[in-house]
């Protein structure tokens, strides 16, 4: 629609817009525009400024107050740029100034028409995002630096139990109550630019009006943009109840065959001891030998059942994570010290490099502990005699990172691939006489993982082999 008092402005821009294909009306002053808008929707208005009445900055004002998504081009003289400036302070879109060529105008008009298709696209963008974020099954929330929520799926709403009014722009306080949720993403928020890691929870929904007790998987993670600057969270729940049911089902079922296996190889074990130690009679060097090789492969067996054991409990959410400030450099002396008889059986040199002082970090004894024992009976395992084994730490970032390294047979690319699977052991000519289950790798990071850590490895065959495991801080 063209706004303009003068009957010859109007004419030369409708004859020419309507030889473009343009639908288009006219107003003579900004009085007649404003009914104009209010009967029917226009995709773009040309408002002069300085008319008769009311001025085309007021109905300017009107315009993008009732109808927000319509451009406005205003039309000024020399003399009056400076309204031009303010019309676009309030919203105008561009200007065109008198007198003006046909190409002036086209170019204008053309420039409008592209942005309103971009909006339209972004617009119809977001729709779809939407409509596939609320056909999720799992609830999905986003969050600003503010706490305040960006964007909430129907099954997130569901999940928490919210049934009040549409909950973009509120802040997310007042929709969630779970304080395991609020403090995952007040963790997320506060995560330093060099710091990137995923939050995880379980939650414990009571039991509702025709809904019985759920269990659900929480995650959360900050999202940023290209600058590494954090523009909000991300949180995502799912109903893992059934899953947790199952996982429980398997941990009683892997327990019990775990209990009913190592009670007889233990009695077997014990028997075997008794002839070894000649208490039940005197025996041959060969039956001495077959006996020892028997008792360590049950030793093996009885070993494997306990690995099965732990990862199932990993697995099914069942590992201990009391977490308590500590300090690692203690922990990795004990650690060499408890290991070092047998790394001296192999001839291989265990050492512990002179440490600098680390943060604490916030972490569980028991499984860093587990963690460490892994690692460097690995190192002793895979490193032939007088090899050489170092530990060592240092803080990176908001880690504190500590190594295990070894002059070892190192592991092949690809091997490396797959060490982290379970059961998979490397086997070539070197290795093929190493006992061992493939389970304590696995063990070692579900262990890192259940602390938001993580574990890299880098190996060269016939050099050895780095393992680097890093914690957040406390």
């Amino acid at each position: 629609m063209i706004v303009d008092d003068e009957s010859r402005i109007r004419h030369v821009c409708t004859k020419m817009l309507s030889q473009e294909g343009y639908d288009v009306a006219e107003a003579e002053n900004a009085h007649v525009g404003l009914e104009k808008v209010a009967q029917r929707h226009f995709d773009i208005i040309l408002l002069d400024l300085l008319m008769p009445g009311m001025s085309g900055l007021e109905a300017l004002g009107r315009i993008r107050a009732q109808h927000p998504d319509t451009v406005v081009i205003v039309i000024t003289g020399y003399a009056t740029l400076d309204h031009a400036v303010e019309a676009m302070k309030k919203g105008a879109f561009d200007f065109v100034s008198k007198p003006f060529s046909p190409q002036d105008l086209r170019l204008v008009v053309t420039k409008a028409i592209e942005h309103i298709r971009t909006l339209q696209d972004i617009a119809h963008e977001k729709s779809r995002m939407r409509t596939m974020i609320n056909h999720l099954a799992g609830g999905v929330m986003a969050t600003d630096t503010r706490k305040q929520v960006a964007l909430a799926n129907h099954a997130f709403m569901n999940l928490i139990g919210y049934s009040g009014p549409n909950p973009i722009g509120r802040s997310v306080d007042e929709l969630v109550t779970e304080h395991k949720i609020l403090n995952m993403i007040d963790q997320a928020l506060a995560m330093a630019p060099d710091q990137f890691a995923e939050i995880t929870a379980e939650l414990l929904v009571p039991a509702r009006a025709g809904e019985p007790e759920r269990i659900l998987g929480a995650r959360c993670v900050p999202f940023r943009d290209r600058l590494e600057r954090n523009l909000g969270t991300i949180t995502v729940l799912h109903d893992i109840t059934a899953l947790k049911r199952m996982d429980q089902m398997k941990s009683e079922f892997v327990s019990m065959v775990s209990h009913e296996i190592r009670g007889p190889l233990n009695s077997v074990l014990m028997q075997q001891k008794v002839v070894l130690d000649g208490l039940a009679g005197s025996i041959t060097d060969k039956q001495r030998e077959i006996l020892t090789r028997a008792s360590e492969k049950i030793k093996a067996l009885v070993s494997l059942s306990s690995e099965l054991l732990d990862l199932s409990k990993m697995e099914s959410g069942l590992i201990n994570l009391d977490k308590e400030k500590l300090q690692l450099a203690p922990l990795m002396a004990d650690q060499a010290l408890f290991h070092l008889p047998k790394a001296q059986a192999k001839k291989i040199s265990l050492e512990l490099a002179p440490l600098p002082d680390l943060p604490s970090v916030l972490a569980n004894r028991m499984n860093m502990e587990e963690v460490l024992s892994n690692l460097i009976t690995n190192a002793i395992h895979y490193t032939p005699e007088n090899g050489r084994i170092i530990l060592s730490a240092a803080g990176e970032g908001a880690y504190v990172c500590f190594k295990v390294s070894d002059t070892g047979f190192g592991i092949a690319p690809e091997d490396l691939e797959r060490i982290f699977e379970r059961f998979y052991r490397v086997k070539n000519e070197k290795t093929r006489y190493v006992i061992g289950t493939g389970l304590g790798l696995p063990i070692v990071k579900n262990i890192v993982e259940a602390h938001n850590g993580r574990i890299e490895v880098k190996s060269e065959v016939g050099q050895g082999t780095v393992f680097t495991v890093c914690i957040p801080v406390a």
